[in-house]
């Protein structure tokens, strides 16, 4: 397992760096992004030429991206041309988004995995069909118009909820914002697991966990569940990292000013730094986490090993 653990771990040097310097290059293209800075007005060559030294700009790309990299490696993400630090921002913004991506995650395992295991049992019922019609019309509707619909409906019109999230953005505040952020996962984690469970529950082992006479609940969670789980946990993995970069619609919506607010601003602005700062810890994420969902499978098959 150690071993397996390093080679990943080596594996992850040339992907995060390929990754990077792609984010790099494509950020790069969105324009000139000291013309914003002056405002309304064009900026004199004078000023521009001076901005542009004290950023870094006047250096061919692939120089900047090296003095970017080297700055990373020392914990330096580079400062916004607002004058303050990337870091900074990552501190405010990564805590809220990390608190909504518990949310979202805890209600599409919780509620995505129950539906599920329900509907995989009872396949071909009218409860399987209930849900896989409600699946269907969640994955149909686009994020931003489930969260505007909810923001009106328990905001505005019935005041269940405040409309807009405080800057505290506490986990009870988060609990509609992240089914907003979840509506779409959660119906495919729920079609996954009722696939998954609906296909093993004829395999040769159930059968025998069966026919030993085995309580049904046992047979389901320890044996059935244990071995559906295997790409519900890799859907689940991946997801992690889609829901934190995902995010800008259900923020904007709800004004969480989290890492999708400030990637909003970052591309509004063309404000390089702050985009590539935030994405760049987005790809470290979507790493660890692919690394976590392969190790998972160890535990939930005993049969799969790593060498």
């Amino acid at each position: 397992m150690g071993r397996y653990v390093v080679r990943r771990l080596l594996q992850m040097i040339p992907v995060f760096i390929g990754s990077t310097l792609l984010i790099f290059l494509m950020v790069n293209v969105m324009g000139d992004p000291i013309a914003g800075l002056c405002g309304d007005k064009q900026c004199d060559a004078a000023t521009s030429a001076q901005l542009k030294k004290e950023f870094g700009l006047d250096k061919p790309v692939w120089q900047q991206y090296l003095t970017y990299m080297g700055h990373v490696f020392t914990g330096d993400f580079g400062t916004a041309f607002n004058g303050q630090k990337v870091t900074e921002l990552m501190a405010t913004a990564f805590p809220v988004t990390i608190r909504l991506t518990i949310v979202a995650i805890l209600i599409e395992i919780v509620i995505g995995i129950t539906l599920g295991v329900i509907t995989g049992l009872k396949r071909g019922r009218p409860v399987d069909t209930s849900v896989l019609l409600l699946t269907l019309v969640v994955i149909s509707i686009p994020t931003f118009v489930t969260g505007l619909l909810l923001q009106l409906l328990l905001g505005v019109e019935w005041g269940w909820i405040k409309p807009s999230v405080s800057t505290e953005a506490t986990f009870g505040e988060l609990l509609v914002p992240g089914l907003v952020l979840a509506s779409v996962s959660l119906a495919y984690v729920t079609r996954l697991t009722r696939t998954s469970i609906a296909e093993n529950r004829r395999s040769d082992y159930v059968r025998t966990a069966v026919a030993k006479g085995l309580p049904r609940q046992r047979v389901i969670v320890r044996h059935l569940l244990r071995n559906s789980l295997i790409p519900v946990v890799t859907f689940i993995g991946t997801d992690i990292g889609a829901l934190m970069g995902g995010a800008i619609v259900t923020e904007r919506i709800f004004n969480i000013h989290g890492v999708g607010y400030q990637l909003y601003q970052g591309i509004l602005r063309q404000n390089t730094q702050t985009v590539v700062g935030f994405v760049t810890v987005l790809v470290l994420v979507f790493l660890v986490a692919n690394l976590l969902v392969d190790l998972l499978y160890a535990v939930l098959d005993p049969r799969i090993r790593y060498a």
